[in-house]
């Protein structure tokens, strides 16, 4: 775990930009890849030296005015404007009030269980930040019994995707959601939180690289929406379009897929005992 998360976001996104991108020449003799130091600090209206002091870690209290510079600066969108302040928080005098997040809620609050009664037969779940499985639809155990994904009493889609042997032929896409899961847990709470590192501790050693070089990365802000692929060992190759929904009081998300194209609708229908049209395709 970096102890520097703020100097390597910036440091990342200051390279990942290009003079041309903000107005500015390239010269025929460009080594650096992105913008210089300078040049950010020209843009952002402060000194060479206190990027440099930033970047290294050595100055961790920006003011809200300089991040908002910055943001502006490096062309940020709103998500990573929020992962900034995030990180920033974390990094200077207010790091002793960030250090811990709520205990993971396991409960399901009542109108959310309405919910996902009404949603049946969509596969939905509902996710705790660290993970856990704490409720889902009739739809979804249809879903996902077969994929290994509710073995145990106290299933957890992180350590599904890390340690279990069947994810990655399950999930083509396994590089990608694991990017995602892992930015979800960065996202709910920091790498100084008492769960975040015992979780970390155990996936450290039953999973190793995949999950230790994902939890190292820059920090990024996980997608909301997309599609995910199957391959399902009884209904065979599965599109799936979800949503998420955060519940933040509780911690909690609320995952939501529907079929991509029509024969994954045909598909979930006859995994559900469904006459065809149950569930309909969605596109876009």
């Amino acid at each position: 775990m970096s102890d520097n998360e703020l100097g390597t976001f910036l440091r990342t996104r200051r390279e990942a930009v290009t003079p041309t991108e903000v107005g500015l020449p390239t010269g025929p003799r460009r080594r650096t890849p992105g913008l210089r130091r300078a040049e950010l600090a020209t843009l952002a209206g402060v000194s060479v030296e206190y990027i440099t002091r930033l970047e290294q870690g050595r100055d961790r209290n920006p003011s809200p005015q300089v991040l908002g510079a910055l943001g502006d600066a490096l062309s940020l969108r709103v998500p990573d404007r929020i992962l900034l302040r995030r990180l920033a928080k974390e990094a200077g005098v207010d790091r002793v009030l960030c250090t811990s997040a709520a205990p993971p809620v396991r409960t399901v609050r009542p109108t959310v269980r309405a919910l996902l009664d009404r949603l049946e037969p969509t596969p939905a779940v509902l996710l705790n930040w660290v993970g856990d499985i704490v409720a889902h639809t009739s739809g979804y155990e249809r879903l996902a019994r077969p994929l290994g994904l509710l073995d145990g009493s106290a299933p957890n889609l992180m350590r599904y995707l890390f340690t279990d042997e069947r994810a990655r032929a399950v999930y083509p896409g396994w590089d990608r959601l694991a990017d995602e899961q892992v930015a979800h847990l960065r996202r709910e709470a920091s790498l100084h939180d008492p769960r975040v590192a015992a979780l970390a501790d155990e996936l450290t050693v039953t999973a190793g690289a995949p999950f230790t070089e994902r939890l190292a990365a820059v920090p990024a802000m996980p997608a909301r929406f997309g599609t995910d692929t199957i391959d399902h060992p009884e209904a065979g190759r599965l599109r799936l379009s979800y949503e998420t929904l955060s519940l933040p009081e509780e911690g909690q998300r609320l995952v939501v897929h529907l079929p991509a194209d029509e024969s994954t609708a045909m598909a979930l229908d006859h995994l559900n005992g469904r006459k065809p049209g149950g569930l309909r395709a969605v596109s876009g």
